[in-house]
């Protein structure tokens, strides 16, 4: 028959191995994870395991969105992420803040000469800076960046951070056709290159008659457009700054200088919203 103390010491070593296996256990659940969904298959990626790849590499971004300033980070090339996506898909990026992204596969698969896409993953060990002074988040874990993004007109909003998923979608205007235009409006329409504009720069926050997979911003359409209450040259300023029309310290919405959107796509944006306006399709009433 054991003895009182050996027996003691073995629950005690046993209460040890069980107490070191749920810390590892919180410690795997804790790591950050990135979901991606490609190709008919969904493949989640740690921190670790994406900087342990092969393709990992240190790339030097001169202008960085995020940072305002140059940033040096461990990534790697995003088309190494799209095995089975076609150049004529889009791929969707969904943010831990609700910011959606939906940008075509053929700029992400670029890998020459122009605007080439990498995924920047945050080590544990070498944190990035915060996004904000006097506050603790970063723009990781990761971060879709950009090498010579002028040579794919890449503009602030297909630069998503803090991401949690990616996955290969249909275009958007086949998964919400209602944010389409009239389909009379013949191809090169300043309407339809407003709805390009609208697609590139605001459904990655707001949604329009409830189409769009963000949810950071209002819906743009219902209950009421906002060509519909604004007059044009204030819609215009507050699309430029909209600190300048509603100052306050929690707004998310960024201003839209004439480098990211020029005047003519800003005519062109404001027409697709008039356009819209006419064509909303008002949600049930809630009962």
């Amino acid at each position: 028959m054991p003895s009182t103390t050996a027996t003691h010491a073995g629950t005690c070593r046993l209460w040890l191995v069980g107490v070191l296996l749920h810390a590892l256990a919180g410690a795997a659940a804790a790591e950050p994870a990135l979901t991606v969904a490609t190709g008919g298959r969904t493949a989640i990626y740690t921190v670790a395991g994406l900087l342990g790849l092969p393709a990992a590499t240190t790339v030097t971004i001169p202008a960085d969105v995020a940072y305002k300033r140059s940033m040096t980070f461990r990534a790697i090339p995003f088309a190494t992420l799209l095995d089975g996506v076609a150049s004529d898909d889009n791929v969707r990026f969904v943010a831990a803040d609700g910011f959606a992204a939906t940008l075509p596969a053929a700029a992400l698969l670029a890998h020459d000469g122009g605007a080439v896409a990498y995924l920047a993953v945050e080590p544990a060990d070498a944190p990035w800076p915060p996004l904000k002074a006097g506050q603790a988040g970063t723009a990781g874990p990761f971060y879709l960046v950009w090498l010579r993004p002028e040579k794919g007109a890449i503009t602030p909003e297909q630069w998503p951070y803090q991401i949690v998923r990616i996955e290969a979608v249909a275009s958007l205007s086949k998964r919400f056709p209602l944010i389409a235009p009239a389909v009379k409006l013949p191809a090169g329409h300043p309407i339809r290159a407003g709805f390009a504009a609208f697609q590139k720069h605001c459904i990655v926050c707001h949604t329009l008659i409830g189409g769009g997979d963000a949810t950071v911003g209002p819906d743009l359409n219902v209950p009421y457009n906002p060509t519909e209450y604004m007059r044009p040259d204030a819609l215009r300023r507050v699309i430029r700054d909209p600190q300048a029309l509603r100052r306050w310290p929690a707004a998310k919405m960024p201003a839209f200088d004439s480098k990211a959107l020029s005047d003519r796509e800003l005519a062109e944006l404001v027409a697709y919203l008039r356009h819209m306006a006419d064509r909303k399709v008002m949600p049930p009433v809630a009962k």
